[in-house]
Protein backbone atom coordinates (compact mmCIF):
# COMPACT_ATOMS: atom_id res chain seq x y z
CA UNK A 1 0.00 0.00 0.00
CA UNK A 2 2.61 2.18 0.92
CA UNK A 3 4.77 1.34 -2.68
CA UNK A 4 1.17 2.69 -4.36
CA UNK A 5 0.49 6.25 -2.51
CA UNK A 6 4.49 6.91 -3.14
CA UNK A 7 4.18 6.03 -6.66
CA UNK A 8 0.51 8.17 -6.38
CA UNK A 9 3.00 11.07 -5.55
CA UNK A 10 5.79 10.55 -7.23
CA UNK A 11 2.77 10.06 -10.50
CA UNK A 12 0.75 12.88 -9.59
CA UNK A 13 2.48 16.07 -10.82
CA UNK A 14 3.98 14.25 -14.03
CA UNK A 15 0.96 15.26 -16.04
CA UNK A 16 1.15 19.13 -14.47
CA UNK A 17 4.78 19.41 -15.25
CA UNK A 18 4.07 17.68 -19.06
CA UNK A 19 1.49 20.34 -20.19
CA UNK A 20 2.81 23.12 -22.56
CA UNK A 21 4.19 25.70 -20.21
CA UNK A 22 4.74 28.04 -22.91
CA UNK A 23 4.32 31.37 -21.50
CA UNK A 24 2.67 34.05 -23.75
CA UNK A 25 3.61 37.40 -22.87
CA UNK A 26 1.24 40.21 -22.53
CA UNK A 27 3.02 42.05 -25.10
CA UNK A 28 2.24 39.07 -27.57
CA UNK A 29 0.97 40.25 -30.81
CA UNK A 30 2.55 44.08 -30.67
CA UNK A 31 5.71 42.88 -31.84
CA UNK A 32 3.93 43.79 -35.77
CA UNK A 33 3.91 47.46 -34.75
CA UNK A 34 5.42 49.76 -36.34
CA UNK A 35 6.23 51.43 -33.31
CA UNK A 36 6.07 49.09 -31.22
CA UNK A 37 5.09 51.49 -27.84
CA UNK A 38 1.95 52.78 -30.01
CA UNK A 39 -1.28 51.12 -30.64
CA UNK A 40 -3.09 51.83 -33.91
CA UNK A 41 -5.55 54.15 -31.69
CA UNK A 42 -2.49 56.15 -30.14
CA UNK A 43 -1.10 57.45 -33.46
CA UNK A 44 -4.68 58.44 -34.65
CA UNK A 45 -5.35 60.15 -31.33
CA UNK A 46 -1.49 61.95 -31.35
CA UNK A 47 -1.63 62.56 -34.70
CA UNK A 48 -5.41 64.90 -34.86
CA UNK A 49 -4.04 66.66 -31.57
CA UNK A 50 -6.26 64.04 -28.82
CA UNK A 51 -6.42 64.57 -25.62
CA UNK A 52 -4.71 60.89 -24.98
CA UNK A 53 -5.28 60.94 -21.26
CA UNK A 54 -2.38 63.71 -20.79
CA UNK A 55 -5.08 66.27 -18.64
CA UNK A 56 -6.25 63.83 -16.00
CA UNK A 57 -4.27 65.63 -13.33
CA UNK A 58 -6.86 68.77 -14.33
CA UNK A 59 -9.79 67.11 -15.57
CA UNK A 60 -10.27 65.22 -12.17
CA UNK A 61 -9.47 67.56 -10.54
CA UNK A 62 -12.41 69.99 -11.19
CA UNK A 63 -10.68 72.16 -14.62
CA UNK A 64 -12.37 71.99 -17.43
CA UNK A 65 -10.90 71.31 -20.85
CA UNK A 66 -11.86 73.09 -23.78
CA UNK A 67 -12.85 70.00 -26.25
CA UNK A 68 -15.08 68.38 -23.69
CA UNK A 69 -16.65 72.38 -22.83
CA UNK A 70 -17.64 72.16 -26.50
CA UNK A 71 -18.75 68.98 -26.77
CA UNK A 72 -21.79 69.83 -23.69
CA UNK A 73 -21.99 73.69 -24.58
CA UNK A 74 -25.36 72.83 -24.61
CA UNK A 75 -26.04 71.14 -21.44
CA UNK A 76 -23.94 73.82 -19.69
CA UNK A 77 -25.05 76.95 -21.03
CA UNK A 78 -22.45 78.52 -22.55
CA UNK A 79 -22.58 81.82 -23.84
CA UNK A 80 -22.05 82.54 -27.84
CA UNK A 81 -19.14 84.60 -26.47
CA UNK A 82 -17.89 81.83 -24.54
CA UNK A 83 -18.14 79.66 -27.34
CA UNK A 84 -15.95 81.54 -29.61
CA UNK A 85 -13.32 82.18 -26.73
CA UNK A 86 -13.08 78.41 -25.75
CA UNK A 87 -13.30 77.63 -29.71
CA UNK A 88 -10.24 79.72 -30.01
CA UNK A 89 -8.26 77.90 -27.06
CA UNK A 90 -9.18 74.25 -28.62
CA UNK A 91 -8.20 75.85 -31.94
CA UNK A 92 -4.65 76.66 -31.01
CA UNK A 93 -4.17 73.66 -28.60
CA UNK A 94 -5.17 71.13 -31.24
CA UNK A 95 -2.45 72.61 -33.74
CA UNK A 96 0.24 72.53 -31.35
CA UNK A 97 -1.25 68.89 -30.33
CA UNK A 98 -0.59 67.55 -33.52
CA UNK A 99 2.48 69.11 -34.32
CA UNK A 100 3.69 67.90 -30.61
CA UNK A 101 2.12 64.62 -31.33
CA UNK A 102 4.33 64.15 -34.25
CA UNK A 103 7.53 65.03 -32.70
CA UNK A 104 6.53 62.49 -30.03
CA UNK A 105 6.02 59.93 -32.62
CA UNK A 106 9.47 60.61 -34.23
CA UNK A 107 10.93 60.71 -31.02
CA UNK A 108 8.99 57.08 -30.76
CA UNK A 109 10.13 55.68 -34.28
CA UNK A 110 13.87 57.03 -33.94
CA UNK A 111 13.92 54.47 -30.87
CA UNK A 112 12.49 51.60 -32.55
CA UNK A 113 14.35 52.20 -35.72
CA UNK A 114 17.53 52.51 -33.31
CA UNK A 115 16.49 49.10 -31.38
CA UNK A 116 15.51 47.44 -34.86
CA UNK A 117 18.85 48.25 -36.96
CA UNK A 118 21.17 46.90 -33.70
CA UNK A 119 24.37 48.85 -32.50
CA UNK A 120 22.71 50.92 -30.39
CA UNK A 121 24.87 52.40 -27.12
CA UNK A 122 23.84 53.71 -23.99
CA UNK A 123 24.44 57.22 -24.90
CA UNK A 124 22.56 57.25 -28.26
CA UNK A 125 19.81 55.20 -26.06
CA UNK A 126 19.71 57.84 -23.66
CA UNK A 127 19.66 60.47 -26.03
CA UNK A 128 16.74 58.79 -27.98
CA UNK A 129 15.06 58.20 -24.51
CA UNK A 130 15.25 61.88 -23.88
CA UNK A 131 14.39 63.48 -26.97
CA UNK A 132 11.01 60.95 -26.51
CA UNK A 133 10.40 62.19 -22.74
CA UNK A 134 10.95 65.85 -23.74
CA UNK A 135 8.33 65.49 -26.83
CA UNK A 136 5.67 63.56 -24.84
CA UNK A 137 6.58 66.58 -21.68
CA UNK A 138 5.70 69.08 -24.03
CA UNK A 139 2.82 67.18 -25.75
CA UNK A 140 1.40 66.67 -21.81
CA UNK A 141 2.11 70.78 -21.29
CA UNK A 142 0.11 72.00 -24.54
CA UNK A 143 -2.74 69.60 -22.93
CA UNK A 144 -2.61 70.91 -19.46
CA UNK A 145 -2.12 74.56 -19.95
CA UNK A 146 -5.62 75.03 -21.89
CA UNK A 147 -7.16 73.79 -18.58
CA UNK A 148 -5.76 76.64 -17.35
CA UNK A 149 -6.99 79.16 -19.65
CA UNK A 150 -10.45 77.89 -19.59
CA UNK A 151 -12.12 78.75 -15.90
CA UNK A 152 -11.87 82.14 -15.92
CA UNK A 153 -14.42 82.28 -18.80
CA UNK A 154 -17.29 80.27 -17.15
CA UNK A 155 -18.97 80.40 -13.96
CA UNK A 156 -19.10 78.10 -11.05
CA UNK A 157 -22.51 76.60 -11.83
CA UNK A 158 -21.08 75.84 -15.06
CA UNK A 159 -17.77 74.47 -13.51
CA UNK A 160 -20.26 72.21 -10.94
CA UNK A 161 -22.51 71.50 -14.23
CA UNK A 162 -19.51 70.36 -16.35
CA UNK A 163 -18.48 68.17 -13.76
CA UNK A 164 -21.68 66.13 -13.54
CA UNK A 165 -21.94 65.44 -16.78
CA UNK A 166 -18.74 64.11 -17.08
CA UNK A 167 -19.45 62.14 -14.19
CA UNK A 168 -17.14 63.45 -11.66
CA UNK A 169 -19.49 65.16 -9.04
CA UNK A 170 -21.52 62.35 -8.80
CA UNK A 171 -20.74 58.60 -7.15
CA UNK A 172 -17.42 56.72 -8.16
CA UNK A 173 -16.10 57.39 -11.56
CA UNK A 174 -15.77 53.58 -12.31
CA UNK A 175 -19.81 53.86 -11.48
CA UNK A 176 -20.62 55.59 -15.25
CA UNK A 177 -18.60 55.66 -18.19
CA UNK A 178 -19.91 59.70 -19.50
CA UNK A 179 -21.26 59.79 -23.21
CA UNK A 180 -18.50 59.71 -25.71
CA UNK A 181 -16.05 57.98 -23.62
CA UNK A 182 -14.42 54.50 -24.48
CA UNK A 183 -15.66 52.20 -21.64
CA UNK A 184 -11.96 50.46 -21.58
CA UNK A 185 -10.21 53.79 -21.62
CA UNK A 186 -11.88 55.18 -18.66
CA UNK A 187 -11.97 52.14 -16.26
CA UNK A 188 -8.38 51.95 -17.13
CA UNK A 189 -7.41 55.51 -16.35
CA UNK A 190 -9.92 55.38 -13.73
CA UNK A 191 -8.74 52.94 -11.71
CA UNK A 192 -11.49 51.03 -11.86
CA UNK A 193 -9.98 47.68 -12.69
CA UNK A 194 -8.04 47.80 -10.03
Amino acid sequence: MKRIAFLTILLWPVPMFAQDHAAHSAYAGLETREIKTLSDADLEDLRRGAGWGLALSAELNGVPGPAHLLELKDQIGLSTEQVTAIEAIFTSMQAEAQAAGARFIEAEAAIETAFRNGGLTPETLRTLIDTSAASRSELRFIHLVRHLETPDLLTAEQIARYNELRGYSVGSACDAVPEGHDPEMWHRHNGCDN
